[in-house]
């Protein structure tokens, strides 16, 4: 049997002669370029300053890390790997050849296979592709030049650089592709923290990846007995138990900004982003935390868009919640209702056309409005009616009924308009579409867009596009009228003008120079609160993503908290400072008659400014008709006798000396009762010498037609 086998060794040696005669296959790549080929599955989203903060994955073959260096990987496991593996891989320059020559006769004496490739050769065959076995074993031809390219990686790799890339390049487990995914994956480590016996669980799996746990343990055990290992087969066992059976995925290291890093991410490795790192950090701890103690609110998501007023650059993106199911949705640009937010535009574009100062009185009592649908009744916050107040006052404690009426004065489709130049594309209808209820901000719009149409106002109503990558400069174009948007920005940093709403101590309240507005949609299904000062804009967005209302949750005590926290962060060092006044803007010292409201010093658009905001005399305002309304349509009851149906004429101001003349006939007295008949019908408001104040058409449906 001894001279059989010396034998087969003479044989084998021959036929090792003759492959040395054949030429050398494809060079292989330096330590270097096989360093630099490596691209890891998960690209990386850096902020501003370089630092990585999200991982994204962008190759779904493999899930390999960052290239983990030799002195970052456990010493345990590079001697386990060793002693499993290649036992000589110090002596040998790249072939153990009394091992390979045993293998091989073994292989002809007993047809069974014995490994005998070093680490060296098994680097080799991940190099180079043509040294892959295209089936289960490779040929003859493929083991000679394995054989090669080892020892032609032995005379150009220095033997660390040998072991670096094997563990980089190695496959353990299913998809985990290199060191730092398998460490990840199988033991939620870094590699310099693996131990013994999940060194030996790693060593196990490279000659049987797939096995099932039990398999691998034995594996590892028989390795831990040949090693001196002082890891007991039990523990393995319990080891390989608790890591193999169950879900081998990749936990993302870094999670920070997911909707940036889809943005941004394409083919890239690698991809720079504006964020910062510590504000895209604070943002989100700040906006979780305010979600988790409004969950007794049915409170779930929210975001926040943080952004450099000058640069246009963003440094905080943050949509989703703890408790969020929806991951993949990005609240900074899914469109909402925009609530009260809209209102700034519209009094600056009433400024701007010298339909309204800061200092005009606009009456804060019940309206009642025709629209095709009906009347329209707006409402204040809180339901109560604030009488007389200036639009400063009615900006800063956010009153509907002024805001509807300073959209009468501008109308709907110049609103509209001034919408568009700021960037909200989501209207696309006309201004009739909306109707007065666009005052209050019955049109979607994004959190991306309200942020910057914000930022808008705090330069000087130019208004340039948002940047989430350095570089690039969008051209600003001027939105809105320079004073308009110095006056709107002081109107909203006024915390006497908002007192009526929101009190003087309120999350609005900031102990530096700030404007800012609140908004909460219809039903309480979004709230928001967006602000500037003068070196950055804000805006936060609450709500559910599946438009669920939330319960008793505003502006104020949702959205509002979150950018307090966020502002007072931006400015924890370098407070924000009140802006100097633009050309064409001057200030008065005014005072009402009668007085609604304390004097003080305003500021006004030059050409209108005035000394003196008087009210006309009681019986000079000339009155109008307030009901019904012009074109409006009244149905009938029919379950109600006809005879029990009635119509009260209104008018504004109320005057005892007017009276109703109705399609003509003789003039009814003011505060008659009309039984309504079908059809059309015409009202007209008459003074005491018949002359005619007012006139609308209306139609009453239902009934005898007469």
């Amino acid at each position: 049997m001894k001279s059989r086998r010396s034998r087969h060794l003479r044989i084998v040696g021959a036929v090792l002669l003759l492959l040395l005669a054949q030429p050398a296959g494809a060079a292989l790549p330096s330590f270097a370029q096989a360093k630099a080929a490596y691209t890891p599955s998960d690209a990386a989203l850096l902020d501003r300053n370089g630092e990585v903060i999200h991982r994204l994955r962008v190759d779904q073959k493999g899930r390999r890390l960052d290239w983990t260096p030799l002195q970052a990987i456990s010493p345990t496991l590079v001697t386990t790997l060793i002693q499993a593996e290649d036992k000589h891989f110090y002596q040998h320059r790249g072939v153990d050849w009394k091992a390979l020559a045993h293998a091989a006769v073994d292989s002809l004496l007993s047809r069974k296979q014995r490994g005998a490739s070093t680490l060296t050769m098994q680097l080799a065959g991940r190099l180079d592709p043509t040294l892959r076995p295209a089936k289960i074993r490779r040929t003859y031809r493929q083991k000679w030049d394995q054989i090669r390219a080892a020892e032609e990686l032995e005379n150009t790799w220095a033997k660390p650089q040998i072991l670096e890339a094997y563990f980089n390049l190695v496959t353990y487990r299913g998809e985990l592709q290199g060191i730092a995914a398998a460490a990840r994956g199988l033991f939620n480590k870094a590699p310099d923290g693996l131990d013994e016996a999940e060194s030996l669980l790693l060593a196990a799996l490279l000659r049987t990846p797939n096995a099932t746990s039990g398999a691998v343990a034995k594996q590892a055990c028989v390795l831990a007995v040949g090693t001196g290992a002082k890891t007991s087969c039990a523990a393995l066992r319990a080891k390989a138990a608790a890591t193999l059976d169950g879900d081998n995925g990749v936990s993302t290291a870094v999670a920070l900004a997911p909707h940036v890093a889809r943005q941004l991410i394409r083919t890239s490795t690698v991809a720079v982003s504006t964020l910062d790192a510590t504000i895209q950090r604070f943002a989100s701890q700040s906006l979780f935390e305010q979600l988790r103690q409004l969950a007794g609110g049915n409170v779930r998501e929210g975001a926040v868009l943080a952004v450099d007023n000058r640069s246009g650059e963003v440094l905080a993106y943050v949509s989703g919640g703890p408790d969020s199911s929806a991951a993949y949705v990005d609240a900074v640009q899914a469109p909402r209702q925009a609530g009260s937010t809209l209102k700034p535009f519209l009094y600056g574009l009433a400024l701007e056309r010298r339909l309204l100062t800061a200092a005009s009185p606009i009456d804060d009592a019940p309206l009642d409005l025709p629209t095709p649908n009906g009347l329209y009744v707006p409402q204040n916050y809180d339901h109560d009616f604030k009488g007389m107040v200036s639009a400063r006052l009615a900006l800063g404690s956010s009153l509907n009924v002024p805001a509807v009426k300073a959209l009468m004065l501008v109308g709907a489709d110049a609103f509209v308009d001034r919408l568009h130049a700021l960037g909200f594309a989501e209207l696309t209808e006309s201004g009739d579409f909306y109707g007065y209820s666009l005052a209050l901000g019955s049109a979607e719009a994004t959190l991306w867009q309200l942020t910057n149409a914000y930022r808008a106002i705090a330069n000087g109503g130019r208004i340039a596009p948002l940047r989430l990558a350095p570089g690039g400069d969008g051209t600003a174009v001027q939105a809105m009228d320079r004073g308009a948007a110095f006056i709107v920005g002081d109107m909203l940093a006024d915390r006497s003008a908002r007192s009526l709403t929101f009190g003087l101590d309120s999350p609005l309240a900031t102990r530096y120079w700030a404007a800012v507005k609140t908004g909460t949609s219809k039903d309480m299904r979004d709230n928001w609160c967006v602000g500037f000062s003068d070196r950055y804009t804000v805006g936060v967005w609450v709500g559910n993503f599946d438009g669920e209302p939330m319960h008793d949750v505003s502006g104020i005590s949702g959205a509002a908290p979150v950018w307090l926290e966020v502002m007072n962060f931006l400015h924890g060092t370098a407070p924000g400072r009140q802006p100097a006044a633009p050309p064409g803007v001057v200030a008065k010292e005014i005072v009402f008659d009668p007085a609604f409201e304390p004097a003080r010093r305003e500021w006004f658009i030059a050409g209108t400014e005035t000394v003196r905001v008087a009210l006309a005399p009681a019986g000079t305002v000339r009155a109008r008709i307030r009901y019904p309304g012009d074109g409006e349509i009244l149905a009938l009851d029919p379950d109600i006798p006809p005879a029990s149906q009635v119509v009260f004429f209104e008018m504004t101001p109320a005057a005892p000396n007017l009276s109703w003349r109705l399609d003509g006939n003789a003039a009814l007295p003011a505060g008659a009762r009309w039984k309504p008949e079908s059809g059309r019908h015409t009202l007209v408001l008459v003074d005491a010498a018949g002359e005619e104040l007012d006139r609308v058409g209306f139609e009453v449906r239902g009934g005898n037609r007469r």
